[in-house]
């Protein structure tokens, strides 16, 4: 007998992202994968990123499914409800990726493979590994401040991963019971940091695997000042918090 393909949920959290996220869930549509499906959870966006996404999973009600929120209060909230949402509708994996496109949806597949045939509990699609890259448009200064970043959050907290502050990333269902989500309260890109510190002091293994990372095409990013205090600070929180049972 065929075993089942896994279903695999694509959880993509949105704010103003109107203009990419048609393209991106037809990339994602064009992978052919069986049980792929995509979880948008939209923020209340104001330029009608909520609207495009109920469009779109109205044309293929099967696949996509939309996730309104109506508060912002970051992006790792945002994750937790969707990654929850899909828990609780049956996924054995969650993908997190961004709406933005700077992400490539051809890694997924490899991804999904690690995780069914290797004892990883996490792929982390990585721009720092050997065949790793960033793009060329992006600025010199955010390229020094991403490194210096994993430099800083691994020299804290011991990840032992290259690239630490990834968003790209594909689970295990088992792996996100684990590490207990709920009880996450880091938010921002930091949110990716503790997700990560949890794996680790669960003693489960992280694997990454190389992407080409892009420079978002439309739109504006959401790095703020409060989001970069948050990641400077939360490293230091992190190790001085006691360990999960």
């Amino acid at each position: 007998m065929v075993e089942p393909s896994p279903k695999v949920v694509v959880v993509v959290p949105t704010y103003n992202e109107r203009e990419n996220l048609p393209i991106l869930v037809g990339k994602l549509t064009e992978l052919r994968m069986p049980n792929l499906h995509v979880l948008v959870v939209d923020d209340n966006s104001p330029d009608g990123t909520g609207e495009a996404a109920d469009k779109l999973a109205a044309d293929a009600p099967d696949t996509v499914g939309v996730l309104h929120r109506t508060d912002k209060d970051g992006l790792g909230r945002a994750y937790i409800a969707g990654i929850t949402r899909a828990l609780d509708e049956g996924a054995d994996m969650v993908i997190q990726m961004d709406a933005d496109l700077s992400h490539p949806t051809a890694t997924i597949p490899v991804m999904v493979e690690v995780l069914s045939t290797t004892d990883a509990a996490v792929v982390l699609g990585s721009r720092y590994v050997e065949g790793g890259s960033t793009a060329a448009e992006w600025a010199w200064h955010r390229k020094a401040l991403s490194l210096w970043a994993n430099f800083y959050v691994n020299a804290i907290l011991r990840l032992k991963v290259k690239d630490a502050t990834a968003g790209f990333k594909a689970w295990k269902a088992e792996t996100l019971r684990r590490i207990d989500l709920p009880s996450i309260r880091s938010n921002g890109y930091s949110f990716q940091v503790e997700m990560n510190h949890r794996t680790v002091r669960c003693g489960l293994r992280i694997h990454e695997v190389p992407i080409r990372f892009e420079e978002r095409v439309d739109g504006t990013s959401k790095m703020s000042l409060g989001v970069q205090l948050e990641s400077a600070l939360t490293p230091w929180k992190l190790l001085f918090s006691r360990k999960p049972r």
